[in-house]
Parts: structure tokens; C-alpha cells; sequence
């Protein structure tokens, strides 16, 4: 019987123009993940000779990953692959005005010149081709061989096209070395080490200074960051969204769960002025931190992935940390966690805060997602599709004082490791 986290994958086969030569057998990749695009390029590679850029998700037949049966379009300007025996395939290639310009025949094309040019302007010299890991709705990673060392090409949707802009604001903090960004793409330095999915609780502590550290830095520069194009969690702007976002996913959800998340919704009012009693202010919310979104090498730990950033407040950041965090290291992190915030802001109630808190940041989880669906196409919709109500109902078991449904794990936001 085969794993259900076993990824099979058909390759619908196009030039860069759109004419579609026809589809692959299907194959099994080495990684289940579906937005791993390197296994499927060195696949190709391997058994026909033939170079292919992986561009979208057609269709999946799994409701959410990872595994089971993926098709994918992929592109390719090699005259063998005319030679290949392609099977018709019977779609067809359909715009639409929510597809990705990396998405596009052609498009990953462009985001390498402009990475060409951007390298020859600042005198890197290129030692071999740009090689392709990973698509999908919420980046396209291509690693870049430079001379003595790798670079990074990063782009990204235009709801994540914030990332350059605050990475330029953080260089010099523990935050990828930018080389060049415009416009959604970001090229930079590789970072030392391995991801830190394993992290010890020395490790997790420093991540939790580290952002701390950050967080107290642009604590009062709310404008600022909204300037920049970071979303908007604050208290007015959170609560409008987890309303709106408990009303349409309410059907997915038990009565018991609405119930409890009307209840939730009512009372935002009061925990939001609560919060503000704790003393801790908004600032910089990273969105996304995970020990598995940070990288080091035993001196030095970087933090990545700052597209899903926001302004809120900062403790948002605790509850998605400790869920990916070894149960043995929790006493120690929560500890160092509100240690930090009380030497930041003395007299603050960081415990407190997220007591409030714990709830709204499940909810705030669901309202992310729900942003995702708004602003993909629909065959990309299997990745974040059951998201939201899952977020919903581990909102309403906080809520109702309950420990609540945890969520799934995995690489639905990095990919099983792939970095940055």
C-alpha cells in the first residue's frame, strides 16, 4: 500500500510561449512537498536529458498536502524535449488574473534577468546555472552559484512584496544579508548552518532575544512599518478581520465552535484594552516565527521568511513559536520569553498579555490564510484551503478555556527545510 505521504507527479509540458507539447508519466519525487520544484527539474534532468522550470500547481488529488497524486506545469525552451514521448494532454491553459508572474511561461525567465542583472551591476561573476527549489503560491526559490559563495533569488506575491522593504530596514540585525531587491524579487547571501528545526533551548532562547530585540527596536514606529506595506493586526484593524473571517467560515465550522468564536468576537473589545493594560506595545510582528524559520551554525542564528510580517502586538509572535517547540523546553522559553519583555518595558505584564492573547493569535492565524485564499488562483487553493477553519477551531477551544485542536504540522509555510 502506498504512504499517504507519498508525492506521484505529472508534468504537463510547455514552451515559453504557452504551446503545451504534452504530459510525462507519472513519477514519485524523492520529497512529498508539494512546492518542492527541485526533485521534479533534477528528475527530468536525469532520465531525459532535458532542462524544465517548474511554473504552477494544476491540480492536486489529495484536499491538502503533502503526497498523493500532483500535477504540475512546468516549461522548457530545450529542443529535446519535442524528441520526448509526451502523452496529449486534454486541459487547457487558462489565465487568470490572480496567477503569479513566476507562474507564467516566462515569467521565471525575467525574474533571472533581472537577478543577472542586478549581480553584474555589483560585480559578482556567475560560476554556473541558476538552479530552480522551490514554487509556489507564497515564493519561487532559485539558488545562484556566484564565485565563492551561493546567493539566493527570492520572489515573492505582491501581498509579500513588503519583504525587501523590511529586510532593508533590518540589515545588520540577525536577518538575511540583502544584495539587491525591486518589485517582490530579493536576492541574498547564503546563510551558514542548518535550519533550526531541532533547536535546542539554548537555541530557542536566543531566537526569542533576538526577536525581542527587534520588536523593542521598532516598538512606536507603527506608521512607519505600515508605510512600508506590512498588514495591519492592531486592535481596530485584527478585530474587523477576525469578525469578518469567523462569518464566512462559519459554515465549515460546529455550532458549538461559532458559538464560542461569536462569544470571542464580542469580547475583543474588552481583551484589546486589557492588552493595552499589560504594557506591552505594538510593534513589528514577525508572522511567522518558527524555530524552522531560522538558520545557524552554532555561533550565529538568522531569522527568515519576514513576507508574512505585520504590526500588532509582539506577543502574537508566542503561541505558533510554542507550538513548535519540544514540551521539555517550554518552562524555559515561556520564562525567557517574558523575562525579556519585563527588561524591555519594566512594570509590563508580558504573562498576562498572553493570556489575552493566546486566542486572538489562532484567529489571527485563520485571518492570514484567509488572506492567502483571497489572493491566489484556484488550483493553488488545496494548500491553504482547510486552514482557516482549522485555525478557527483551536481559536474557539482557547477561548472557551479548552486546550484546543492543535494544529497541523509541517511545511505548509518553508517547505520541509528549504531555506531561506
Amino acid at each position: 500500500m502506498r504512504s499517504s505521504q507519498q508525492r506521484v507527479a505529472t508534468l504537463v509540458v510547455c514552451t515559453p510561449t504557452g504551446e503545451t507539447l504534452g504530459q510525462m508519466p507519472p513519477f514519485e519525487p524523492e520529497l512529498p512537498w508539494w512546492q518542492d520544484a527541485e526533485g521534479l527539474v533534477r528528475w527530468v534532468r536525469e532520465r531525459h536529458s532535458v532542462e524544465v522550470t517548474v511554473l504552477r500547481l494544476l491540480e492536486a488529488a489529495l484536499p491538502a498536502p503533502p503526497g498523493g497524486e500532483v500535477t504540475y506545469l512546468v516549461e522548457t525552451s530545450d529542443p529535446r524535449a519535442r524528441n520526448m514521448s509526451l502523452a496529449p494532454w486534454i486541459g487547457s491553459l487558462e489565465g487568470h488574473p490572480l496567477r503569479l508572474v513566476y507562474a507564467e511561461p516566462g515569467g521565471p525567465a525575467r525574474d533571472l534577468e533581472w537577478a543577472a542583472s542586478a549581480l553584474e551591476e555589483r560585480g559578482f561573476r556567475r560560476s554556473g546555472p541558476a538552479e530552480q527549489v522551490r514554487t509556489w503560491n507564497l515564493s519561487s526559490l532559485w539558488r545562484i552559484p556566484v564565485e565563492g559563495e551561493t546567493l539566493w533569488l527570492k520572489c515573492v506575491p505582491p501581498f509579500f512584496a513588503h519583504e525587501g522593504e523590511i529586510l532593508t530596514r533590518l540589515q545588520g540585525a540577525s536577518v538575511p544579508t540583502l544584495v539587491a531587491h525591486a518589485s517582490g524579487r530579493i536576492l541574498m547571501r547564503e546563510i551558514a548552518g542548518e535550519d533550526q528545526y531541532d533547536a535546542g533551548p539554548r537555541a530557542l532562547q536566543a531566537l526569542v532575544s533576538i526577536l525581542v530585540g527587534l520588536q523593542t527596536q521598532w516598538s512606536g514606529r507603527d506608521e512607519e512599518l505600515l508605510a512600508l506595506g506590512l498588514p495591519d493586526w492592531r486592535a481596530a484593524a485584527l478585530s474587523e478581520a477576525i469578525e469578518s473571517v469567523v462569518r464566512r467560515t462559519a459554515p465549515d465550522l460546529s455550532d458549538a465552535d461559532v458559538r464560542a468564536l461569536d462569544y470571542m468576537v464580542d469580547g475583543l473589545p474588552e481583551r484589546f484594552a486589557g492588552l493595552r493594560e499589560c504594557g506591552v506595545p505594538d510593534s513589528l510582528v514577525h508572522g511567522d516565527f518558527s524555530p524552522g524559520n531560522s538558520r545557524g551554525d552554532g555561533t550565529e542564528l538568522v531569522l527568515l521568511d519576514w513576507g508574512d510580517c505585520g504590526v500588532g502586538h509582539p506577543l502574537l509572535d508566542q503561541s505558533a513559536f510554542m507550538d513548535r517547540t519540544s514540551s521539555e523546553a517550554h518552562p524555559q522559553v515561556f520564562d525567557h520569553w517574558h523575562n525579556a519583555w519585563r527588561l524591555a518595558v519594566p512594570g509590563s505584564d508580558p504573562a498576562r498579555a498572553v493570556e489575552l492573547l493566546t486566542p486572538v493569535a489562532a484567529a489571527r492565524q485563520a485571518v492570514t490564510y484567509q488572506g492567502f485564499l483571497d489572493r491566489i488562483e484556484p488550483s493553488e487553493h488545496p494548500y491553504h484551503r482547510a486552514d482557516p477553519a482549522l485555525w478557527l477551531r483551536r481559536a474557539a477551544g482557547l477561548a472557551r478555556g479548552a486546550a484546543g485542536i492543535k494544529p497541523r504540522r509541517g511545511p505548509d509555510r518553508n517547505a520541509g527545510g528549504v531555506t531561506p
